[in-house]
């Protein structure tokens, strides 16, 4: 039997208290995240992610990236100076090797899938 995971009031849900961003261009800048959902073969992990203003640098060299915000305010500039601001109900595709710094404007929650080859 294949069982279905459902995972509901994830603006609001417990996902841990905040600690050190270790990729931080900020000072004291604090984050935390919980994997909701994680594939059998470990390629594929689904979970909550939140993190306090500041900024920070985005390496997806492992993984693609897809993300839904719940809520806040970031502003992304890719490292060919391309920007796109983001916030509630927007969501990204991060290909595999994407590579860019955020800069959080607002206490910032999303929704993430990263995919990373199958081992």
């Amino acid at each position: 039997m294949i069982d279905l995971s459902v995972f509901t009031g994830l603006a609001g849900i417990n996902i841990g208290t905040l600690a050190d961003k270790t990729t931080t261009l900020t000072p004291g800048q604090k984050e935390a995240a919980t994997s909701l959902w994680v594939s059998p073969d470990g390629a594929m992990d689904i979970g909550v992610w939140e993190c306090s203003p500041g900024s920070v640098t985005a390496d997806r060299s492992a993984a693609a990236d897809f993300c839904y915000f719940l809520h806040g305010k970031i502003v992304m500039t890719h490292l060919d100076g391309t920007r796109c601001e983001l916030g509630p109900s927007d969501a990204i595709m991060l290909p595999r090797g994407w590579k860019s710094t955020w800069d959080i404007l607002e206490h910032t929650r999303k929704i993430y899938v990263f995919l990373a080859d199958r081992t």
